[in-house]
């Protein structure tokens, strides 16, 4: 068997294939092919899979019962229809107090297509408006995790790939098991020792399971694990089910081999204090405050004033040529920025998801997307190869090169995105200079320039570039990247690009009778004052990426000279290795201390826990790609802050952990 801690590569995964079948009573019902097995039961599928895992949980009493502030977490092995989710849902609905919160977890090696899932669950009127729910967010079938907002209170994380391999990167714990999936007769690789023993390593204190199978290697496993188990009558023509509990779960050992990014340990606030409201501060904001946490959003001049404040910019991004974790960061926030959007603004008047284009204008760039596209085999709903023929049709306009197009990518208004989100419920925004962060006992004093103070028992950090301004920060590598875009009124009659178009810069549809374009890219520079010399750089980027639509430009009167372009100059920030950081703040001090053998010998490693400040978060250096890392990266700090299971694999919380820079340097000898 491969490693089930190393991660799976980017790639498409196979889809389901399914036969559909009546019974007398001229119900439809999907069965597997690959399997030879049925979904759910012909007879009553939702009965048996309330029997089985619902009342085999114990889940009704379980849920009015719950009052802690994180939610109650069910995980589950093999999604299938999404019946059992459902069911779990409705119960949750019908029973939990009306504060409480409910987080599900499964995994799917082979996830049906939308069209398929659809028609599996209108056999169920009545929780049609759910399984809507489920099918307009359901994701293109790429390995990883995939998270989905049923409604403010339900989270359903989606694991596309197999059930080991998902739940050995799972970074998050259950309440209860649906130990689900097609019978181990006829799935043998999924009903292992393995799977059984992750469980043990996933589950709380006190976590039940339920199953509808009494198989031998079941039963086995699953006290080998540690689970104590119990036969109870089956539903229907199954005379016998399994349900138990685990009151003593195996140490999850997935970071003992890092054990720096241990997380602190979570307890859900009420109050928390953001400092920055660009795209990292606002969307961090709204992730909590659609938890239930009271947030206090402070800028020095207003949401979205620095480099998130441009009225258009490019959702997308540019994957490595070979598979690091940079590109599964950023490809998870690409396709959960696209879903986000679209739940936050169905309308479409914040953002487009018209496409983008990514031209290969140079043989180096041609050679780099076929290394590409040989190494990450992902549908083509995510990502396609195209010639200059298609890449035209597709743009508008004549295109002299072909490239990647990304069909659900597209572009967004930043600024206005920034001011949404400033103004949502549960988010109050203050103007306001911090002068001073202190750590109190009560938990952190946040010193305004103009004498006045806030407190919180968290705070976030989303300064951008000026998050090392903070004492507690001082250590953490920002880069600033000054960069620079222009604009200029659309003649009339001008044909429409349908694309955003990137090459060097990026180039999306005009909006609102304006054409921007750009930017440009000067490290170490944060003098954000307009410079002709950057116009130039902008007009001729433009024309190497665009020759027929500058020409029409020309021909339509325009005036491309930068004296009658309109500029806008912000610093961004960058890390030295070019991913985001988004976690808690580790004692920089304590780590060189801790960890101060790894100079010597990297294999050498502390058995000690990082420590860090306790209520301090940072989310920064989100470069250029912003759209699609700051959304993911707000739900990754509100999970973690919130105990509940986190967005990413656990190697991927842990890359993007601002402590990945202290290890590194500790490691390298750098003080």
């Amino acid at each position: 068997m491969s490693n089930p801690y190393a991660l799976p590569p980017l790639a498409a995964l196979d889809t389901a294939t399914l036969a559909w079948r009546r019974d007398d009573t001229e119900q439809e019902a999907p069965h597997s092919t690959v399997f030879d097995d049925v979904y759910f039961s012909r007879h009553d599928g939702r009965a048996e899979a309330e029997h089985v895992f619902l009342h085999g949980n114990d889940l009704p009493q379980r849920f009015a019962a719950w009052t802690r502030s994180r939610p109650f977490t069910i995980a589950e092995t093999g999604f299938g229809t999404g019946l059992n989710m459902l069911c779990a849902w409705t119960c949750f609905e019908r029973h939990a107090p009306a504060r409480a919160r409910l987080h599900l977890v499964s995994t799917e090696r082979y996830p049906l297509r939308r069209e398929d899932l659809a028609r599996a669950l209108t056999a169920w009127p009545d929780i049609a408006a759910k399984a809507k729910r489920l099918t307009d967010q359901w994701p293109d079938p790429v390995a990883g995790v995939h998270r989905l907002w049923l409604d403010d209170r339900v989270i359903l994380d989606l694991h596309f790939g197999d059930s080991v391999t998902r739940l050995a990167q799972l970074d998050g714990r259950a309440d209860a098991w649906f130990l689900d999936g097609f019978a181990p007769a006829r799935n043998p690789d999924m009903w292992q020792a393995p799977l059984f023993e992750l469980m043990a390593r996933k589950s709380r204190a006190g976590a039940t399971f339920a199953t509808f199978t009494c198989a031998g290697v079941v039963k086995r496993g699953l006290k080998a694990a540690g689970f104590d188990w119990h036969k109870r009558v089956g539903y229907g023509r199954k005379r016998e089910m399994l349900a138990g509990v685990i009151d003593a779960p195996r140490d999850d050992t997935t970071r003992d081999a890092t054990p720096w990014y241990r997380p602190p340990q979570a307890k859900p606030p009420h109050h928390v204090v953001v400092i920055g409201a660009g795209l990292a501060g606002t969307t961090v904001s709204h992730a909590l405050a659609r938890r239930g946490i009271e947030v206090t959003l402070l800028d020095r001049h207003a949401p979205g004033a620095g480099a998130s404040g441009n009225r258009q910019g490019a959702l997308y991004i540019k994957l490595a040529a070979d598979t690091n974790l940079q590109s599964h960061i950023y490809l998870a926030g690409l396709i959960y920025s696209q879903r986000w959007l679209a739940e936050l603004d169905p309308d479409r008047t914040l953002w487009q998801d018209c496409g983008v284009l990514q031209l290969a204008t140079s043989d180096r760039e041609r050679r780099r997307q076929q290394r590409f596209l040989a190494n990450h085999p992902l549908p083509a709903e995510i990502v396609r190869p195209v010639d200059a023929s298609t890449a035209s049709e597709l743009a508008g306009t004549p295109l002299t090169h072909g490239g990647l197009d990304y069909p659900q990518a597209g572009w967004v208004r930043p600024d206005a995105l920034c001011h949404h989100l400033a103004a949502m419920p549960g988010v109050t925004w203050r103007q306001g200079d911090v002068d001073d962060l202190v750590r109190t006992h009560e938990g952190w004093r946040v010193s305004l320039t103009d004498g006045a103070a806030l407190s919180a028992e968290h705070v976030i950090v989303a300064t951008a570039w000026q998050a090392n301004t903070f004492r507690d920060l001082s250590w953490l590598p920002c880069q600033p990247i000054r960069g620079q875009i222009s604009s200029l009124p659309l003649p009339s009659g001008m044909t429409e690009l349908r694309r955003v178009v990137c090459a060097g810069g990026y180039v999306p549809p005009a909006f609102d009778g304006r054409l921007t374009f750009g930017a440009t890219f000067t490290p170490n520079d944060a003098d954000a004052r307009p410079r002709p010399a950057d116009h130039e750089a902008n007009l001729t980027e433009l024309e190497r990426t665009l020759p027929a639509y500058v020409a029409e430009l020309h021909g339509a009167g325009a005036l491309l000279s930068p004296d009658r372009l309109t500029a806008r100059c912000a610093i961004r920030a960058a890390s030295p290795d070019k991913s985001p950081y988004a976690g808690p703040v580790p004692e920089a001090d304590t780590w060189r201390q801790a960890y101060a053998t790894l100079a010597k010998d990297a294999t050498r490693v502390p058995p000690v826990s990082g420590r860090y400040h306790e209520g301090l978060w940072v989310t920064a250096a989100h470069g250029s790609r912003g759209l699609a890392s700051a959304p993911l990266c707000a739900e990754v700090i509100a999970s973690r802050l919130c105990d509940e299971p986190m967005p990413l694999e656990s190697s991927l919380n842990d890359h993007l952990n601002p402590g990945r820079r202290l290890i590194r340097d500790i490691i390298r000898g750098h003080d």
